[in-house]
């Protein structure tokens, strides 16, 4: 069997959660190669056994190189063991009604992956993504997951259908997630705090950004019911660092000079300074 018929039988045993971003018709997979809609919108499989459910091509400068870059970071540094380890640890508490995550704004889906490998049981992992080059590593690297291209403005994802909703340092749409988690889910955003990647922002002259605005934006629509703070240091190699600077956007506009003066340490120190916020969909008031 190709990874496409995988892919495609992994899919459709949770059809039922999906929905057609076009019309809002419920949606079926059709002989192990596409997903059809019940009016007839049919989005494919590719090869690489995600679904592209966008009806627009989207430009990005999010590339293969920086998504390579982010892969090799999340698996092979200990950059975010530790909020994969907070993440997991909240996620077991809830195992025994664990049955489906989203993680919206997957990129190339390794957060996903390395969260779900923690967890001991039947759960499935879902990632969704607007950049098509990061999805199609997605698929192509782990094959245990469900991958779609897709717009948090529009999920195709049914209501009410998700336990779990990850938004880890990506953009968010809240009424969209309001709209796909379950009444007792819960939605784990991961915001940059004040030094988060400081050596890197300073080696390339960009100011730090406060993650005040974000937080309370979350609790206007969220209840939050954690908030933990991530800060300390990891130790990055040469060859990290240069993946660090690939996969960051703040490197975007750094000067040659100001990349080869932070990527010929041989190591360095990156601060890692994270807000983890947990929330659940606000209770309707009282009277």
């Amino acid at each position: 069997m190709t990874s496409k018929e995988k892919s495609a039988q992994l899919i459709d045993r949770h059809a039922h959660k999906l929905r057609c971003p076009i019309c809002h018709g419920s949606l079926q997979v059709i002989e192990l190669r596409k997903v059809v809609c019940e009016n007839n919108h049919s989005f494919d499989l590719a090869k690489q056994g995600y679904v592209n459910f966008l009806n627009r091509p989207v430009t990005s400068q999010y590339n293969r190189e920086l998504f390579l870059s982010r892969q090799k970071i999340i698996t092979e540094s200990y950059l975010y063991q530790s909020l994969h380890a907070e993440i997991v640890d909240i996620l077991k508490r809830r195992m025994a009604e664990l049955d489906i995550i989203l993680d919206a704004g997957c990129g190339e889906g390794s957060h996903l992956q390395q969260i779900v490998n923690e967890l001991d049981g039947p759960v499935a992992g879902v990632g969704l993504d607007i950049s098509k080059e990061g999805v199609k590593l997605a698929a192509g690297s782990y094959k245990s997951a469900i991958w779609f291209v897709g717009d948090l403005a529009n999920l195709p994802m049914a209501d009410q259908s998700n336990d779990v909703i990850l938004n880890i340092l990506s953009p968010a749409n809240y009424e969209e997630f309001k709209r796909v988690l379950k009444p007792d889910g819960i939605i784990m955003k991961v915001v940059p705090r004040d030094h988060y990647l400081r050596e890197l922002r300073q080696a390339v002259g960009k100011e730090n950004e406060t993650s005040d605005s974000t937080v309370k934006l979350f609790k206007q629509h969220f209840d939050l019911v954690d908030h933990i703070e991530l800060n300390e240091k990891i130790k990055l190699d040469q060859t990290q660092l240069n993946d660090l600077v690939k996969m960051a956007p703040l490197a975007w506009n750094a000067s040659p000079e100001q990349v080869h003066r932070f990527t010929s340490q041989e190591t360095a120190d990156i601060t890692v300074d994270l807000d983890l916020l947990v929330g659940r969909i606000k209770l309707p008031p009282r009277g």
